[in-house]
């Protein structure tokens, strides 16, 4: 089983969203359907001395955040009808459509809040947009959308040894072993808080 996934680098990314736009354009989606979510992070305040001049420790960063094909899914394991499954061959997570019953028990299960339900009552998610390719590894639209290249696809056994430094790996540290790699940004030793929690939820 070759295994695809995505490297994030939040130290380059500027939370312009395009990547989100071009997954929802490409799947047809509309607000607040998402397959992918820009989380924004940040910290810090602005400072006044004694003489009225300002100065800041604010900060903030983001990261792009989709369907993560984990290799143990939680979405997969409380599928009550057996339609969410782990793909053996591509290592793509998806449902079959014929037994999905749209209970969004995959959502709920989710540590990253997929997939999501459409119109039609049944469970949607990324499948890397493998739907239009037959040999089932296209660059993603929202790889491709991205104009400073912070989002990259690839195989996941390349991308961890390419960025491996300086990064979050989801094999570790997860129990559902997320597919993806995340570049730390500067001030992520910071740490920081959710400051877009209504805009990455499906409620607004």
């Amino acid at each position: 089983m070759e295994i695809y996934g995505f490297y994030v680098n939040t130290d380059i990314c500027t939370g312009c969203k395009a990547c989100m736009t071009a997954c929802m354009d490409r799947n047809d989606l509309q607000v607040p359907q998402k397959f992918r979510k820009v989380w924004e992070f940040g910290g810090g305040e602005w400072l006044t001395d004694e003489a009225g001049a300002f100065s800041a420790t604010a900060f903030a960063y983001y990261t792009s955040l989709a369907c993560n094909h984990c290799d143990t899914p939680s979405c997969v394991a409380g599928c009550p009808t057996g339609a969410m499954q782990k793909d053996a061959t591509t290592g793509i997570v998806n449902n079959d459509k014929s037994i999905c019953i749209g209970c969004m028990t995959c959502e709920k299960s989710c540590p990253y809040g997929h997939p999501v339900q459409l119109s039609d009552g049944l469970s949607h998610k990324c499948i890397l947009c493998t739907d239009e390719n037959a040999k089932g590894t296209p660059e993603p639209a929202c790889a491709i959308a991205c104009p400073v290249r912070a989002l990259s696809f690839g195989k996941m056994d390349e991308l961890r040894s390419k960025y491996g430094n300086n990064c979050v790996s989801g094999e570790l540290g997860s129990e559902t072993a997320p597919n993806v790699v995340i570049g730390l940004h500067r001030d992520a030793i910071k740490g920081g808080v959710l400051m877009n929690p209504k805009e990455i939820s499906h409620e607004f």
